[in-house]
């Protein structure tokens, strides 16, 4: 493609809407983390100067994301601040060697409700939790303790002037982030994040609020590279689950966003081994810097989209905007109001619940609908990695026992001769109970000749108990027959006359 004005003139206008729509994000998502928020714009630094060089999607758009948002306050509050480096740069390396190895294309096999739980348990933690930041209060730790806190948290609201204050500047921003698309004139002109974020800032600023504001540490103080003695906790079991977990949360939601992004337009597809690669690079250099994971955003990269942008130069210039604005006008952060922050991610973690979809799935594929319940619930119970593990356990077994079908025909060729019992379809050890109950319906007295040769699969368990119970039922009807055999001829022998009986009838 020749890079002509106009094309340029096109990127140059959407990096800005980027721009404008990941700041108040970067930022947001820093605090939710527990992390200062210059970390928020570093991770967007480098989502835009270093993966959006790289190819693989050409117009969707990495940085923070609100989807790892949990996690990163796991991992944050477990192995703190340096080890939060080691995390990233582990899930960036093995990112790298799975896009070598070209294994891409195997997270599009990833369930879709598994990632609509994971999205939705996300959602819901991070709303239980940010519910906290809009009254300025400190969130408890586990996702059952801020659901059961919300009573308290109340309360504790309603009797403090401080807290209701800020409570109302959070739920003004999370109406500006609703009704503002609305208004397209205003939309036209800056994005609603931004806009919400402005005018709490604003009416923070002007009103002299007293409320907590963002803590501002510079781009240089917050910046610290993973030493080498935080390199020793991936010995351990827990920090190596947690990279499996950045990894594979990671990694699908960058490339469920590629496929979503890639409807979107009529440019060149993605090449999902590229893209992994480029994600893994990008998370590589964030962990050498100490900074947030990264992924690919649907929220960026469809402005990016909508926006105009027709090649990767965009999202280089967003990136190169968000280090301007990092090293220029750093104080801006401090007039930031909390709470609303907390009310973007908020909107955001409402975003991530998938209401519209629960109805049909529910109507149309109601296991699929189980899966997301489950996966979701286990999120909000447990932590990131076992929930998706349990959804992923789920969805497994769920599959299994949706191909598993299988079922009973029996022929009859005579009196005399034993039934054929034909079993069909998939025999594994899921269907076994219905398979067993279907073959114990069979006639007892008959002898049965077992055909196997149109079965597609059979696992051992089902091949063993399939030979027990046809060797058990012919003995057992031999010996029904030879019971009853013998039952009839002591019958017959009783209805004879006997002795004088029968000589008198003789006579």
């Amino acid at each position: 493609m020749t890079y002509s004005k106009s094309l340029l003139r096109a990127d140059f206008t959407a990096s800005l809407v980027v721009f404008l729509v990941a700041l108040p994000l970067c930022v947001g998502v820093a605090v939710a983390s527990g992390v200062p928020a210059e970390l928020g714009l570093v991770t967007g630094i480098v989502g835009g100067l270093v993966t959006g060089f790289l190819p693989g999607s050409s117009l969707q758009v990495s940085g923070p994301a609100a989807g790892l948002t949990v996690l990163v306050y796991e991992a944050v509050q477990t192995y703190g601040l340096s080890g939060l480096g080691v995390l990233v740069l582990a899930a960036g390396v093995l990112q790298l060697l799975m896009g070598v190895l070209r294994l891409g294309r195997w997270f599009r096999a990833i369930s879709v409700s598994v990632v609509q739980g994971m999205l939705a348990g996300i959602g819901l933690v991070l709303i239980a939790g940010q519910l906290y930041s809009l009254a300025d209060a400190k969130a408890p730790g586990s996702g059952p303790e801020k659901i059961l806190g919300l009573g308290r948290l109340v309360l504790d609201t309603v009797g403090d002037s401080t807290a209701l204050t800020a409570f109302a500047v959070g739920a003004g921003t999370v109406a500006v982030l609703v009704v503002w698309p609305k208004w397209r004139a205003g939309a036209r002109v800056l994005p609603a994040p931004l806009a919400a974020v402005l005018l709490a800032t604003a009416a923070t600023v002007a009103l002299d609020l007293p409320i907590a504001r963002v803590e501002v540490q510079g781009l240089l103080g917050v910046v610290q590279p993973p030493g080498m003695d935080d390199f020793g906790g991936l010995a351990s079991i827990g920090m190596l689950g947690t990279v499996l977990a950045f990894t594979l949360i990671a990694s699908a939601e960058s490339l469920f966003s590629a496929a979503a992004v890639d409807r979107l337009h009529d440019g060149p597809r993605t090449d999902y081994n590229k893209e992994l690669i480029a994600q893994g690079a990008g998370n590589t250099v964030c962990g050498v810097l100490g900074a947030l994971p990264m992924t690919a955003v649907i929220v960026r990269s469809s402005a990016n989209v909508s926006a105009g942008a027709k090649t990767k130069a965009s999202r280089v210039l967003h990136g190169l905007w968000l280090l301007v604005f990092t090293v220029a006008l750093p104080g801006a952060l401090g007039m930031i109001p909390l709470s609303a922050l907390a009310g973007i991610l908020v909107h955001a973690g409402w975003k991530l619940i998938p209401l519209r979809d629960l109805a049909p799935m529910w109507r149309e594929h109601r296991a699929e609908a189980v899966v997301l319940a489950v996966t979701a619930l286990a999120i909000v119970l447990t932590n990131m990695f076992e929930g998706v593990v349990l959804g992923l356990l789920m969805a497994v077994v769920k599959t299994a026992w949706e191909t598993s079908h299988i079922h009973v025909e029996t022929e009859d060729p005579g009196e005399g001769r034993p039934l054929r019992v034909m079993v069909l379809g998939n025999a594994t050890f899921l269907r076994l109970p219905k398979l067993q109950d279907q073959l114990e319906a069979l006639p007892t007295d008959r002898r049965v000749e077992l055909r196997l040769e149109k079965l597609r699969h059979m696992d051992h368990a089902c091949g063993l108990a399939l030979s027990t119970w046809e060797e058990q039922h012919n003995k057992a009807a031999e010996r029904i027959v030879a019971e009853s055999a013998a039952d009839g001829a002591a019958e017959t022998v009783a209805a004879e006359p006997h002795g004088e009986d029968a000589s008198s009838l003789t006579r």
